[in-house]
């Protein structure tokens, strides 16, 4: 028999929801309607503290994932990224389109805008090419973090995708580009949708902006409006 105190009552509703069986406030009148079951039960001391581990749960459909670094930031940043991934892989079973990641979407994004800013004849065409050159800035900047050649990556790219190889992105692995989709480099395809059309609306937020207003600064600390010019300070009541 094992017994725990002060238990958070996340904690109890987590096991109660894995193992079965009800949260009481009492041991009177306890059947086996009430009980929960797993396969076996243990308690590991990992670092400075123990855990209790709940193996074999009956209805148990999440595990619980423990992270131990140096450092708290290490920590901090091990969770960020490992949210991330499991976010990505909840959207990719949600919505089962999926694109080349690794730059590859957008470069092909940006060779097909590119390519059509050239049919337009009006100041349009500047738009379409500026937005076609921002879509670089992902492979670009993978390319900064892995510490590569970017402008030689780029160039290699921009030759696939004006061949048709349109999957074609950064190869990490290997410093140079590969087809990322044959790869399993995959992204959800609503992932990207979301970041054109919020990317798309900051623009135009932007540009609708046609007049800022910066209030003056206050001088000298006392007042809160400007000095008034050619003001003299009071004489006061003669003696």
């Amino acid at each position: 028999m094992f017994c725990a105190g002060r238990v958070p009552d996340e904690d109890l509703r987590r096991t109660m929801k894995a193992c079965g069986g009800a949260i009481l406030s009492t041991v009177n009148n306890v059947t086996d309607s009430v009980l929960g079951t797993c396969e076996s039960f243990e308690e590991q001391q990992i670092g400075g503290e123990r855990f209790n581990f709940f193996n074999g749960c009956s209805n148990a459909k999440t595990c619980t994932i423990l992270l131990r670094g140096g450092a708290e930031q290490f920590i901090e940043e091990t969770e960020r990224s490992l949210h991330d991934a499991i976010m990505i892989v909840r959207r990719a079973i949600k919505n089962d389109a999926v694109v080349a990641g690794g730059g590859a979407i957008e470069m092909e994004l940006s060779k097909y805008l590119r390519d059509y800013s050239r049919t337009i004849a009006g100041k349009e065409q500047l738009l379409i090419s500026a937005m076609a050159k921002a879509l670089e800035i992902i492979p670009r900047q993978l390319c900064d973090n892995a510490g590569f050649d970017a402008t030689n990556i780029l160039n290699k790219l921009r030759q696939k995708h004006a061949q048709g190889e349109k999957w074609y992105g950064v190869d990490i692995n290997n410093e140079d580009i590969a087809d990322n989709f044959a790869a399993c480099v995959w992204e959800p395809a609503v992932v990207k949708i979301n970041a054109l059309v919020a990317a798309s609306e900051a623009a135009c937020v932007i540009l609708s902006v046609d007049e800022t207003i910066k209030a003056p600064k206050s001088q000298g600390g006392g007042g809160s409006g400007p000095p008034v010019p050619g003001g003299r300070r009071g004489m006061g009541r003669p003696h």
